[in-house]
């Protein structure tokens, strides 16, 4: 397992690619590889497979819980600590000060942003479509932390020259924050864009006191072989993005 350098010591960072030397075989090509969602009509057992293949990998360094939810484009965020949930949470942002505690967040195409503390005390792993961006999910996870985030990592998202929206979207960001009007570029098409939710999200995180950014260089629609792409493929898998704290 890869993990992203750069971060506080006893921080790991990192988010799971297509191929995985583990990965269980699937008779549903467009689900082929290392998928870890339940809600994209792949074989339960099998995605749980996956994801205790995932857990094992993480009890090498310590990880004796892993949180996973019930993702819906929102702005809500959880704090989970020594809780256990029976039933999964619905939201797009979870918080936690406890060491050993994977936090867990699914994507193919939309960002995944993970946040922390400069004392490794806090992190937060937040799920970032343009929605989630728009309506306040950044915010609210900043809100929920205990502990100002400095830092923040941008995992594989889909990149601008991918990812056309219409003129409705440009508008909600720029009613909201005037200056990310420099993150859309026009299509040959008229009334479209290319938006550029990397740059959109550092901006956001800068203008909440997040000084350190690192990653938002990758393209989950153009690296096929890497990962997981819903606006390349509309029934497709999913990534996980993780955070956890030594």
């Amino acid at each position: 397992m890869q993990f992203v350098q750069g971060f506080p010591e006893g921080v790991f960072v990192g988010q799971t690619r297509v191929q995985h030397e583990h990965t269980q075989a699937s008779d549903k090509p467009e689900l082929d590889g290392f998928n870890l969602a339940l809600h994209v009509q792949d074989n339960a057992h099998r995605v749980q497979q996956h994801r205790m293949q995932l857990l094992e990998e993480f009890s090498a360094f310590g990880v004796e819980k892993i949180t996973w939810m019930t993702q819906t484009h929102s702005t809500i965020c959880h704090t989970v600590n020594e809780q256990i949930y029976f039933e999964a949470l619905e939201g797009d942002g979870l918080v936690t000060q406890q060491k050993q505690h994977a936090l867990m967040m699914m994507t193919a195409d939309c960002l995944p942003i993970v946040l922390g503390d400069a004392e490794a005390i806090e992190v937060a792993n937040l799920h970032a479509g343009w929605r989630g961006l728009a309506n306040g999910i950044v915010e609210n996870t900043i809100a929920a932390m205990q502990h100002p985030p400095t830092w923040a990592w941008l995992g594989a998202a889909i990149s601008q020259p991918c990812f056309e929206v219409g003129a409705e979207v440009k508008q909600i960001f720029c009613s909201k924050y005037p200056a990310l009007a420099s993150t859309f570029e026009p299509s040959k098409e008229q009334g479209k864009y290319f938006a550029d939710l990397y740059a959109i999200a550092r901006y956001i995180l800068q203008q909440h006191g997040v000084t350190k950014i690192l990653g938002g260089d990758q393209c989950t629609y153009r690296q096929t072989e890497e990962y997981y792409s819903y606006r390349r493929n509309a029934k497709t898998g999913r990534m996980a993005t993780f955070v956890f704290l030594k």
